[in-house]
């Protein structure tokens, strides 16, 4: 740990004096405050009965929902990845570089992590289908850790508008950003008061691509001062209108039982959310990063960069693991009722043991974040190789937190086309080791 601390305030001391360290700080902030969602969130417990019940504090203890205002940060992901995309592909297109090569740049700072943690899962469903365990167990583990994926699958969607989003920003400004929100509110009407079937999925698109659009606006400076506090209580006043007065849910997640959902697809709701906390961030930016001229904050927040795709997509195997071995161990610490006094005091050693299970996964597998560069000849992707990968990745990501990779059919107990996807599609992107074991096949 001692060395990675020393790697990262080496880098950390590279940094430019022009660089927007909040940017970086806020990307971590939001990985965290969601890592820490998940393992508040999942509650399961032993019943009376003995039974094993995967409970959900948000289901349990109603009032918990407002948390999710504080824990449901992936709006601010989108923001800054809005800020940052805007940096990157102005430079691009000012160094007259290549659209395949920056999108594949972007793609393999995703999807690389994605894949040792993909496959030992699988490994996972082979060998315990093959050991015997009840596929519905195989299953439900395998899912649960893999939930993480879904949001880099609608992450690499909006990456790869960026061009198209970019030059709206360019060319319309606020306009661009409020004919998402239009559309996304037009969605909302259709699914709520028309009953239209299915159209809501299109809020993927139109709610984090509108976020998106505000990252743009605060890179290029036009979200300052009046205008996030503008964002601030409009968003704010918007969204208590929808929740506390309107038809929306409370909570920021999905709750077990609850008929409407704001982030399954997402809603105007988790828009409103979103201009909220684009406001709150843009006006605590000059106090922030003069927190962040402080040496050892600033090289905590590098080193934690630098693993962070490891941590999101690995802390839900740690949650998985610590509580497989609790119930080995004759259910240990699982008999609290969630919720009680016992169960919010044990919450501190239950974190502990996630962090102690989560540590080494990410020293273990974060280098997947830092290399495999871009394996091409340097000839450009042509633009079908392009466009297949990203639906193939996307859809395999998509399929991994909706269906799960493994099967309840089959001798293998994986659904192996599912794994499969993000490999090939990461292939005809044509970029790291997948592309160069393609190639010597």
């Amino acid at each position: 740990m001692a060395s990675m601390w020393s790697i990262a305030r080496e880098m950390a001391e590279k940094a430019p004096p022009e660089r927007n360290r909040w940017i970086d700080f806020l990307r971590a902030l939001s990985i965290m405050a969601v890592v820490i969602g998940h393992w508040l969130v999942a509650a399961p417990y032993i019943d009376a009965s003995g039974e094993v019940q995967g409970g959900h504090l948000l289901g349990i203890i109603p009032w918990t929902q407002w948390l999710t205002w504080g824990f449901q940060v992936m709006p601010i992901f989108f923001l800054v990845g809005g800020f940052s995309n805007g940096v990157s592909w102005a430079a691009q297109v000012r160094d007259g570089g290549r659209y395949s090569d920056w999108f594949a740049s972007r793609v393999q700072r995703l999807i690389n992590p994605v894949f040792p943690v993909l496959l030992a899962w699988a490994v996972f469903a082979f060998f315990g289908t093959q050991l015997g365990l009840e596929r519905d167990v195989v299953s439900m583990a395998t899912q649960l850790a893999l939930i993480p994926v879904w949001f880099l699958a609608v992450y690499l969607l909006v990456t790869a508008l960026v061009p198209l989003t970019w030059r709206a920003w360019q060319r319309f400004g606020w306009a661009s950003f409020g004919a998402l929100v239009l559309a996304a509110i037009a969605v909302d009407w259709l699914t709520l008061a028309q009953g239209v079937p299915y159209v809501n999925w299109l809020n993927f698109l139109f709610v984090w691509v509108s976020i998106h659009q505000l990252g743009y606006a605060w890179q290029q400076g036009r979200s300052h001062g009046l205008a996030a506090m503008a964002l601030f209580l409009v968003g704010l006043a918007t969204l208590f209108a929808l929740t506390v007065f309107g038809p929306y849910p409370v909570a920021m997640i999905g709750v077990p039982g609850a008929e409407l959902t704001n982030s399954m697809p997402p809603t105007i709701a988790l828009l409103a959310l979103g201009v909220m906390q684009a406001g709150l961030v843009i006006l605590l930016q000059k106090s922030g990063r003069r927190m962040l001229e402080s040496p050892k904050i600033w090289t905590a927040t590098v080193l934690l960069n630098g693993m962070i795709m490891s941590v999101y997509l690995w802390h839900l195997t740690a949650f998985v693991l610590v509580m497989v071995a609790a119930w080995m161990l004759g259910g240990i610490g699982l008999h609290a009722d969630p919720g009680s006094a016992g169960w919010w005091l044990a919450r501190p050693i239950w974190f502990a043991l996630y962090i102690a299970v989560l540590l080494p996964l990410v020293a273990l597998f974060s280098r997947w974040e830092r290399g495999f560069g871009p394996a091409r000849d340097g000839r450009p992707v042509p633009q079908w190789r392009l466009v297949t990968g990203l639906l193939l990745i996307c859809l395999g990501l998509a399929m991994t937190a909706a269906i799960s990779i493994a099967s309840p059919l089959g001798w293998t107990g994986v659904r192996i086309w599912v794994v499969a996807l993000p490999f090939v599609g990461a292939a005809l992107v044509g970029f790291g080791p997948v592309y160069r074991m393609v190639k010597k096949a």
